[in-house]
């Protein structure tokens, strides 16, 4: 459904026509706006959620550090209300933390395990239970020292890095319902002459719905009675209306244009196109949504580094001969540590600065994942329509045959006669008019040569405005210059019998596809369209911009096959589209990017929505994916060295040279690195500063 001008005046002129239909799209519309809306609503309220357990839980945490004699020691300073009650008040406090705090982990990990994909949640969790478990341990009795402040920090800190990325994630809203409001909920019904209005699951097979001017088309079906221009380009991309007469076959979904027509039925409910194309969607986004970020799968190595060497600690302990609770303390410590501080906020900080240093430039992410792996993309896929192009018909060349007319006096004479006409190219060449601010001269005996032109009387002339087809019926003789570029519609403007000129149009190249694609494939990454338009207009169309490849005339379910086979072949497939045509492909690609102007559909399906409408984008987008990438491996290095370090020192491997890592020492190791990882994130403002420089 590209957003052309042509639709939007089209459909202005005929709203008056719609009346109730109108009205009952619109409680149609508010249902799933309203489903919309509660998505998004479940997102902020978990933001709100992440934010309140935070502050709760600091506030929780404040005394349990003060009476903690770790801490104590630490800044050297004493407080205690008595052996006894220290010990009782802290586990009270902690219980809290560990309970209220500790809660989206716990359920995460419940969650996680249910879809035998332990990550960042399990790790949390476990760290968490053990601390808390062996704490609660000692506080009744058993020998060792408590981790109780080591929990509570380990819950705030992790609570602040998902409220930060969940902040600065927008939440993935439900793209299905997207697709579901372009059907039009109701249908003219032809029922012994008379029209009358029916939901669309009240149609069955052979019935016979009224389509007025302006109206969607509500079911698939074949014309009995009528004809018009149908906008079908929310279907194949097409951005030239389609004319439809007796016998043409209808999409359900699409918009009519001037003309009221009679479909005789053949496809409803799930059998439907749009239908097909929402299964095609769910089907596409299920298989996604396994996939997995880059901090769950390093998280999912360190439980299991964490269980195993746990376990081993206390099994090597024991059978070295020392006592039970020295075992446990070192198993604990060891299951503690391996949960680092740092790894709650190394992705969160870069994901936080990331996103929104790409959404002051026009660039949404709405999936981490696929952001993460842009920098993997080998083959980037472009529709045509509204993408590579602007996506609206507009007059391109104009030629005149006759020495005393000029360009502007050939649109002068086309325009008195084409602003009484309704057809789609009548709008291209009015908006030239308006461009180029030329006064119209009034046109009479107007009349409409059927299917070949329009005619009438301008200034006391005979003109007509006709197609190829008329001119070369009339044997006119017509120079080579008007047919200089295929992708092109020419008609032709007769003054008094005598070829005087033609005016060419087409769906323009936007300028900066031409810059995009140099930068894509100068980082080896080949540049693919695929079209639901024409062959002619697809071939001049890649050869103007140098494209490594093109493939037209492909309806949805076909540019999602072809997705899948380069797949297959090994590619790593991004696409970018902008319409309903291009649903399945965005939601199939590793990575899907919507261009903002086209339609809700689209940017629902897509991982990445680029707000401009500019093709440049996609080659920062690729480019700031790589420096994010290796930003968060930056900090995966530093996290992870920190357990290299720490996890055989709290195990006791070298205990017998005198070295045993204190939890003190864990401590202070663990705000640095901290502190390193929350710096090194802020240098990506200054990366994606060069990023831009570059493209």
């Amino acid at each position: 459904m590209k957003e052309n001008k042509h639709k939007h005046k089209e459909h202005d002129n005929h709203q008056h026509e719609e009346g109730n239909e109108h009205e009952h799209h619109d409680k149609h519309k508010n249902h799933d706006d309203h489903q919309h809306h509660d998505h998004t609503e479940h997102h902020q309220m978990m933001i709100v959620d992440f934010r309140r357990r935070f502050w709760i839980s600091l506030i929780f945490t404040i005394p349990i550090l003060l009476l903690s004699p770790m801490v104590q020691d630490l800044l050297g300073f004493e407080f205690t209300l008595s052996e006894t009650a220290d010990k009782y008040i802290l586990f009270g406090l902690s219980t809290i933390v560990f309970f209220y705090g500790g809660w989206p982990f716990l359920k995460g990990l419940v969650d996680e395990l249910k879809d035998k994909m332990p990550g960042m949640m399990t790790l949390i969790a476990v760290a968490i239970t053990v601390a808390w478990g062996y704490s609660t341990a000692t506080t009744f009795g058993l020998e060792g020292s408590s981790f109780f402040w080591e929990l509570a920090t380990l819950v705030d800190i992790m609570l602040l890095g998902h409220w930060i990325e969940m902040k600065s994630v927008l939440g993935a809203s439900n793209s299905l319902q997207e697709l579901v409001k372009l059907m039009p909920s109701e249908a003219h019904l032809l029922k012994n002459g008379d029209t009358v209005d029916v939901k669309l699951d009240e149609l069955k097979e052979d019935d016979k719905v009224v389509v007025r001017p302006g109206e969607k088309i509500p079911v698939d079906g074949v014309i009995v009675d009528g004809e018009s221009n149908v906008n079908e380009s929310m279907v194949t991309g097409e951005a030239k209306p389609v004319r439809k007469k007796k016998d043409s076959k209808v999409i359900g979904g699409t918009i009519n244009g001037n003309g009221s027509l009679t479909v005789l039925v053949e496809q409803v409910g799930e059998n439907a196109y749009l239908n097909k194309v929402i299964n095609m969607v769910r089907d596409a986004q299920s298989v996604k949504s396994k996939t997995q970020n880059l901090a769950d799968r390093i998280a999912f190595w360190l439980t299991i580094i964490a269980l195993s060497v746990g376990f081993a600690t206390l099994a090597t302990w024991l059978i070295i001969g020392k006592e039970f609770s020295f075992a446990m303390e070192r198993m604990a410590s060891v299951m503690v540590i391996t949960c680092p501080h740092a790894l709650g906020l190394a992705v969160p900080l870069v994901v936080a600065i990331s996103t929104s240093v790409s959404a002051q430039r026009g660039l949404l992410i709405r999936n981490r994942t696929a952001f993460e792996n842009s920098r993997k993309i080998t083959m980037m896929v472009f529709d045509k329509t509204g993408t590579l192009t602007k996506g609206n018909f507009g007059v391109t060349r104009i030629g005149s045959f006759v020495d005393e007319l000029d360009e502007n006096a050939i649109l002068k004479f086309a325009g008195a006669l084409e602003s009484r006409s309704e057809h789609p190219l009548a709008m291209g060449i009015m908006n030239k008019i308006e461009e180029a601010e030329i006064e119209l001269p009034q046109a009479e005996n107007f009349n409409a040569i059927t299917g070949k032109g329009i005619e009438g009387a301008v200034e006391g002339k005979n003109v007509k405005v006709v197609s190829p087809g008329y001119a070369e019926e009339e044997n006119l003789d017509i120079p080579d210059e008007a047919y200089k570029n295929e992708a092109e519609t020419v008609v032709f403007v007769i003054i008094d019998d005598k070829l005087a000129g033609f005016i060419a149009m087409s769906d323009e190249i936007r300028e900066q596809s031409f810059q995009a694609i140099k930068t894509l494939q100068e980082n080896n990454i080949k540049c693919i369209m695929m079209t639901g338009d024409n062959e002619k207009v697809a071939k001049s169309v890649s050869e103007e911009l140098g494209l490594d490849g093109y493939y037209s005339e492909l309806l949805p379910d076909q540019k999602l096959d072809k997705i899948k086979e380069f797949q297959e072949k090994g590619e790593f497939v991004a696409m970018t589209g902008d319409g309903i045509n291009d649903a399945p492909a965005l939601a199939t690609a590793d990575v899907g990017i919507a261009i903002g102007s086209g339609t809700d559909v689209a940017a629902e399906t897509a991982d990445i929505i680029l707000v401009n409408s500019n093709p440049e984008d996609i080659a920062t987008l690729i480019l700031f994916g790589k420096a994010t990438y290796r930003k968060m491996i930056q900090n995966f290095i530093w996290v992870t060295g920190y357990n290299v370090v720490a996890i055989p020192l709290a195990a006791g491997v070298l205990y017998s040279a005198g070295i045993l890592i204190s939890p003190a020492m864990g401590a202070v190791l663990m705000s640095l690195s901290t502190i390193i990882v929350a710096l090194n994130a802020q240098l990506l403002k200054r990366k994606m500063k060069m990023v831009e420089e570059e493209v």
